[in-house]
């Protein structure tokens, strides 16, 4: 018997292709607007997660969309044998704001760690005598490559696709002691985020960075930040590492560099930007398309006062969420400019998302990376209205919970 066919609109809500990788609820995103999210029965959502920090400039940003439009109508993809102008420009942009000498472009944050994590061993085979371990910190998150959950700290992952790679003893973070126990003749680098997002929104401290930078120089190792999530203006800086006044060796963004399109960077300094013909590269990495889109998203971050306002509305953030802490007993938040975290009293942090998103007549978007942890990523241009207003549905589920 003949099945009758189904509408277009019956196929593109059947999910059943897709390959399960996470739980997911039933509903189906439609469309985004800045800090909302519209799904297909029409109901609205405060989006607090804005992409796990991907979407830095909100939902269908008019630069964004202007740019993309633009750049789609003259060159997608010449290929990366040639040079395209976005790349160069991009390119200029980054190291013109940055420490930095030379850029790689990527398509995902574990992508370009993935780079940096061959640049580095290169760099040891040149000048270290082979030397190729990389320290790591505990509950780091680099990525979900076989190279980079090796590299990463996330309890677990060293037995989910082994055998790991080898070479990335994990030291313990703001611990400048643990970091020089594992120091050997065989170290070629240590690997940290400025603030470790996936491990629950935890900073570095401005002396560990700082010592952290005396030790790599006084060993001759490199020292490479991973800022695919702190960084792209998150933090109220261009870079997180700009906060503490340091100067890395290599640096790998994400999310945030391209506002929502898949764009990644490697950006090293001359002395270490050692590859040679045949050693890194992609076929979609530096297109014209999504580095168009990465200048229009650079340009607003760098325009005057852009982030100024990101650390003034960190600040009232944080103002909020202590308001929230204390009102019901809670362990306090952290976090810099708008990567914030606010910790519970108890292990509610899933209960909580889940009712966060079925909040009517308006969702609220939020994550829990820890059981007793609440993370915040919105967009670098959230208002402070619709700050309050997360705040106020939270307090709603709170009081539920109380």
């Amino acid at each position: 018997m003949n099945t009758p066919a189904k509408t277009s609109d019956q196929s593109r809500m059947n999910a059943h292709s897709v390959m399960f990788i996470t739980k997911r609820p039933d509903v189906v995103m439609i469309e985004g607007k800045g800090s909302w999210l519209t799904d297909q029965s029409g109901k609205r959502y405060l989006d607090f997660l804005q992409g796990w920090a991907v979407n830095c400039l909100g939902h269908s940003n008019p630069g964004m969309v202007a740019a993309l439009t633009a750049q789609a109508q003259k060159l997608i993809n010449p290929s990366p044998a040639f040079y395209n102008e976005p790349m160069i420009r991009l390119a200029d942009l980054l190291t013109s704001n940055s420490c930095f000498h030379k850029v790689f472009f990527a398509n995902s944050g574990a992508e370009a760690n993935e780079g940096a994590i061959k640049l580095a061993r290169k760099w040891g085979q040149l000048h270290k005598h082979g030397a190729y371990e990389i320290i790591t910190f505990d509950h780091s998150f680099h990525g979900r490559t076989l190279a980079t959950m090796s590299a990463s700290g996330k309890p677990g992952w060293d037995t989910l696709f082994a055998p790991q790679v080898p070479g990335f003893p994990k030291a313990d973070l703001n611990d400048l002691d643990s970091v020089k126990k594992l120091i050997s003749p065989k170290t070629v680098a240590i690997m940290v985020e400025p603030i470790q997002g996936e491990g629950g929104v935890i900073p570095c401290t401005g002396e560990f960075l700082r010592s952290l930078r005396e030790l790599t120089r006084d060993e001759n190792i490199l020292l490479i930040v991973d800022e695919v999530q702190a960084g792209f203006g998150r933090t109220g800086e261009l870079f997180a590492h700009q906060l503490y006044g340091i100067k890395p060796d290599i640096m790998t963004l994400g999310k945030g560099i391209g506002g929502g399109v898949p764009l990644a960077a490697l950006l090293a300094t001359e002395a270490v930007s050692c590859f040679v013909a045949g050693d890194q590269g992609g076929t979609y990495n530096g297109n014209a398309l999504m580095t168009a889109v990465g200048i229009n998203v650079i340009e607003q971050l760098l325009a005057p006062g852009f982030l100024q306002d990101v650390k003034e509305k960190g600040l009232f953030f944080r103002t909020e969420l202590l308001k929230l802490s204390d009102e019901f007993h809670l362990q306090g938040e952290r976090g810099e400019g708008l990567l914030r975290a606010l910790i519970l009293d108890r292990e509610i942090g899933s209960k909580l998302v889940d009712m966060a998103r079925d909040h009517g007549p308006d969702g609220l978007l939020i994550n829990s990376p820890r059981p007793n942890l609440l993370r915040f990523m919105p967009a670098l241009n959230v208002s402070k209205d619709e700050i309050q207003l997360m705040c106020s549905i939270l307090r709603e589920l709170l009081k539920k919970v109380a």
